[in-house]
């Protein structure tokens, strides 16, 4: 099983529980490797080009349907077999604790009232999926996606310090990697990306729920193989896969860590993706980060 990042990170960790359940559900040993490089493309582009015998598979997540848009590769969701969507995290939008904005409704018409660039808002590094997650909101309000500032930082942790610190109006990372600041009771989170609210944070509205706009992201974890996998490789692993994420050791696993619990199927999966594709591309051509 290879993962396109790095051991100790969150999608290493959603691998190495998948793993061990797929171990004990199938009875064959499955082996996790760590294939990092080139922003996710190292390890994405050997899971495409591994044996189809279904002796290697792997994690593939968001970036995939990034990657090729930037021009880094050109290896898409469309090189691979879905065999089952096993997270998704959606993005947040947080603001400081002592921010004006008690709700996403009342920021979102401040943004809306404001000169391009006045609001900063951050959470991972230029062109990251954070990133998109704000010039996708953008564009469902009709604004340009540069109308606010973007600051890159190193990653949500460092983005959620500088907002604690009143270097940033808001952030748009994850809840789960919010978590730290929310907790200590230095920032809230006044809404989430997704169709439905987190089972983790259910006191977050979504964006439909606060200001009646439809519009989701997310930084999703799937496991998939390269193509033209056996379908009886398939149908196992798809079947397998789903009684991994039914298992109460996976949700306890989730629920510990704030993952949002999101499955699909096999060919839920590639449905998924197919529109992930499209809606990334999209805020990726909009805020001027796509080179093909």
């Amino acid at each position: 099983m290879l993962c396109p990042w790095a051991a100790g990170g969150g999608t290493d960790a959603v691998l190495r529980i998948v793993a061990i359940l797929l171990e004990k559900e199938l009875g064959q040993p499955f082996n996790v490797v760590n294939r990092t490089g080139g922003s996710g493309v190292v390890g994405h582009a050997a899971i495409a080009a591994a044996p189809a015998d279904g002796y290697t598979l792997g994690i593939i997540t968001a970036e995939i349907c990034m990657l090729h848009w930037q021009g880094l590769t050109e290896v898409t969701y469309k090189n691979y077999t879905p065999l089952g969507l096993m997270n998704n995290d959606p993005p947040g939008i947080q603001v400081n604790i002592n921010s004006p904005y008690k709700d996403v409704k009342q920021l979102a018409d401040a943004i809306k009232a404001s000169t391009p660039g006045k609001f900063k808002a951050s959470g991972t590094g230029q062109g990251g999926i954070w990133h998109l997650a704000l010039a996708g909101w953008l564009g469902a309000m009709g604004l340009k996606a540069d109308h606010v500032r973007w600051v890159p930082s190193n990653g949500a942790a460092p983005a959620m310090q500088d907002l604690a610190a009143n270097g940033l109006d808001f952030t748009t990372c994850s809840v789960p990697e919010a978590r730290a600041m929310l907790d200590a009771g230095r920032a809230r989170s006044l809404a989430v990306m997704a169709p439905e609210r987190l089972s983790a944070f259910p006191n977050i509205p979504t964006l439909k729920e606060a200001m009646g706009v439809d519009y989701n992201s997310g930084a999703w974890r799937g496991i998939a193989g390269p193509p033209g996998l056996p379908a009886a490789v398939v149908s196992t692993m798809d079947a397998a896969l789903g009684k991994v994420f039914a298992s109460q050791e996976y949700k306890d696993f989730l629920n510990a860590r704030g993952f949002g619990m999101v499955y699909a199927d096999a060919a839920g999966f590639g449905e998924h993706m197919a529109k992930a594709d499209v809606s990334l591309g999209d805020a990726m051509k909009a805020a001027g980060l796509a080179k093909v």
